[in-house]
């Protein structure tokens, strides 16, 4: 037993759940949020009523959600998890029939004053999902074909329904969260060898139907890859985006214009500014250092993810916790890749910093599932 262990094993359970708390992984989601909150006041010239203000707010709903759910026993959200991915499934449905379209997509769902993207939400309930099965089915069964098809259909079928609407960027990461965590729940390599061959089958039935009466892709999607592919072919429409996002990130070098310096973003030469390309934004006004400041923090957050799930003797624990970390890690990589041009646009914030009340909620959600099962981990 530990020294910290043994102090706390005197201390009423309701403070003893606060002491043992995973302190340093809250302190790093404030921080990078809080490079959100200063980068969207400045993107609004120096006012907090515009995003930043909002931003605040949705925050401090979140921490609450946060902590509420850390001191909820993890046993009851493994419980949970199938409930919780069916509600998730269900809401997915309602989008199609009562969905409001924003950007030529029908993604979101308005209730109260609130505007919730299921999508966003599925990305958690999946992990939950598939944690609870691998954690109830016995391990010698892992790789057993019968027992790969059920998480594969648990992963397809809410990939299929976000693809419907369309959301190209987030059945991706559905689809990378799923395998991700059937890897790490030791199914054989066989089959992503196999997974590996029908992708590249996949991708080129998508390039070879286009301009067809059954092209997979929509047209807007064909053209998000084309842009990626040369940007320069239309630099004042659909490369327009990439273009400038390069020039904003150039124009930065090492230590950046300064705080609210930024001409790219102040003179709305960049669209999206304060969404999916808000890195653009801190790498024009902070340069090199505050933006590889910035994945530093990134980068811890991902450490103590890992760390608490080695140290978790729970399985279920352990594969929601790597889920987790995985599903920020990819949140985090194609937005980069995204913005840089080495990805095409698909339409992913960039965690804790892109303005969007969905995602910030839905991250902060995930990290209180991973502070419960840091909690109550077995000692």
């Amino acid at each position: 037993m530990s020294f910290l262990e043994y102090r706390v094993k005197f201390v009423p359970t309701g403070l003893r759940k606060v002491l043992y708390l995973n302190w340093p992984l809250v302190v790093l989601v404030t921080a990078v949020s809080a490079v959100g909150w200063l980068t969207l006041y400045s993107i609004a010239g120096g006012r907090m009523d515009v995003w930043a203000g909002r931003q605040m707010q949705v925050f401090a709903l979140g921490a609450v959600l946060m902590f509420f759910v850390a001191f909820v026993p993890i046993w009851f959200w493994r419980n949970m998890s199938a409930l919780a991915y069916v509600v998730s499934i269900l809401l997915l449905l309602l989008v199609e029939f009562v969905g409001s379209v924003g950007m030529g997509a029908q993604r979101w769902l308005e209730i109260g004053g609130l505007r919730l993207q299921p999508s966003e939400l599925m990305k958690v309930t999946l992990v939950m999902m598939l944690a609870a099965y691998y954690d109830w089915l016995d391990p010698k069964r892992t790789s057993r074909p019968l027992w790969v098809l059920v998480p594969v259909l648990l992963t397809i079928i809410p990939t299929v329904l976000v693809l419907m609407q369309p959301n190209l960027g987030t059945a991706l990461i559905l689809l990378m969260i799923g395998g991700a965590v059937i890897l790490m729940a030791g199914v054989s390599w066989w089959y992503f060898a196999g997974v590996a061959t029908v992708i590249v089958g996949a991708v080129t039935s998508v390039f070879s139907t286009r301009g067809t009466p059954w092209q997979l892709l929509h047209d807007y999607q064909y053209r998000r890859i084309d842009t990626f592919l040369d940007p320069t072919a239309d630099p004042l429409g659909a490369g327009y985006n990439i273009i400038q996002a390069q020039i904003a990130l150039g124009s930065g070098g090492w230590s950046g214009k300064g705080f609210m310096q930024g001409t790219q973003s102040r003179l709305n030469f960049l669209p999206e500014k304060h969404t999916d390309f808000i890195f653009t934004t801190l790498g024009e006004e902070f340069g090199f250092v505050g933006v590889f400041s910035l994945l530093i923090l990134y980068g811890l957050i991902l450490v103590f993810c890992f760390v608490s799930a080695l140290q978790n003797k729970d399985r279920f624990s352990s594969l929601m916790i790597m889920g987790v970390a995985v599903n920020f890690f990819l949140y985090l990589a194609i937005n980069l890749s995204m913005v840089m041009g080495l990805a095409p646009v698909v339409g992913v914030p960039l965690p804790f910093l892109s303005y969007g009340g969905s995602a910030m909620l839905v991250l902060l959600l995930a990290f209180g599932l991973v502070q419960s099962a840091h909690i109550h981990r077995p000692r």
